[in-house]
């Protein structure tokens, strides 16, 4: 295991205990991924700022705001990882009201915003507003019963891209194509399309690349998810690094995950999910490696924000559906 990569892991368990402080009474895997928004921007949380973050959001937006649900915690590691709460807040409540004039009110709209306030200039925010909607119902028209509200991330995250409109829904849709006949779960499948819109190749190489990836991590022993872990996936795919060497360290980087508090069998998340951390961490090495050229914003943390931000709202969706289940089944 890399010398970085165990300086980062470390970091990630510093910041999911600092989080947890903050937001003691929140789900640990909203926790963990708002850790991980610290710990990609090479950052140490502070409680303190996290804490004026909880404390602002509830003085700027109503009881009733999509700000104060679910992803309250990843906005308020937003904020306070930004240098600027005040700031960022008000620019990110003013992208979520021009989002709200293109969709229906939900849980994602506010991750959406906050994606967009991250990597675009105050003059684009109702330009990308207009084409993530326009975004969204392309998509909704090539498959009506897949996208939903959840996707509006991933539409903002496609709608900052210099790719024209058509561009991006032809090489999705390739992708999803082929990428089905390998994964079974359409929706990850979708998004995992989603994000290797992003990469200038051919959609038959990135396929190529995520699948012989996969493949290979199931060959070594490694235990990958294939529901919201996948768009994690496809950006390591992408990388120029060797598959060989990717798949090295992840297992390094998981088998010492595992031992790490939080991360084993009582740790609240499976040995799949884990991996999918691991391989976010391996990103620290690699992200300058990312051929990606396709975005409106300078330099690849434009990648590893859309890749967070996905997270969170997969992760909100997933913590949703389990929260109706048990209503319902009580």
């Amino acid at each position: 295991m890399k010398e970085l990569s165990q300086k980062y892991g470390s970091m990630l368990i510093q910041n999911r205990d600092t989080v947890r402080e903050a937001f003691p009474w929140e789900s640990g895997q909203i926790c963990l991924a708002s850790a991980i928004i610290f710990t990609m921007k090479g950052k140490l949380a502070d409680e303190k700022l996290l804490r004026e973050s909880k404390k602002l959001i509830a003085q700027k937006v109503g009881v009733f705001s999509n700000f104060r649900g679910m992803v309250k915690v990843p906005t308020a590691a937003i904020l306070a990882a930004s240098g600027d709460l005040d700031g960022t807040l008000d620019k990110g409540l003013t992208v979520y009201g021009l989002l709200k004039k293109e969709f229906w009110q939900s849980s994602y709209l506010p991750l959406a915003a906050m994606m967009i306030v991250q990597m675009a200039k105050e003059e684009r925010y109702e330009e990308l507003a207009a084409r993530t909607r326009r975004l969204y119902d392309r998509m909704r028209k090539e498959h009506p019963f897949l996208t939903s509200s959840e996707d509006s991330p991933f539409c903002a995250m496609l709608a900052l891209s210099n790719q024209s409109d058509d561009r991006l829904i032809e090489d999705m849709e390739k992708c999803y194509k082929i990428l089905k006949q390998q994964f079974v779960h359409v929706n990850a499948v979708q998004s995992l399309s989603h994000v290797l819109a992003l990469f200038d190749e051919p959609a038959e190489v990135k396929c190529e690349k995520t699948m012989q990836l996969y493949q290979s991590l199931r060959e070594a022993g490694g235990k990958y998810g294939t529901n919201y872990e996948l768009p994690a996936l496809g950006v390591l795919a992408m990388t120029k690094v060797p598959v060989k060497e990717i798949v090295q360290e992840l297992m390094e980087i998981d088998t010492w995950l595992a031992k790490q508090k939080g991360f084993g069998f009582w740790g609240g998340i499976t040995a799949k999910q884990r991996m999918m951390y691991a391989g976010m961490l391996a990103q620290k090495d690699y992200v300058e490696e990312l051929p990606l050229q396709a975005a409106a914003v300078s330099g690849t943390m434009a990648m590893v924000i859309a890749q967070e931000t996905a997270l969170c709202a997969a992760l909100v969706a997933s913590i949703t559906v389990t929260a109706a289940n048990s209503s319902s089944s009580s």
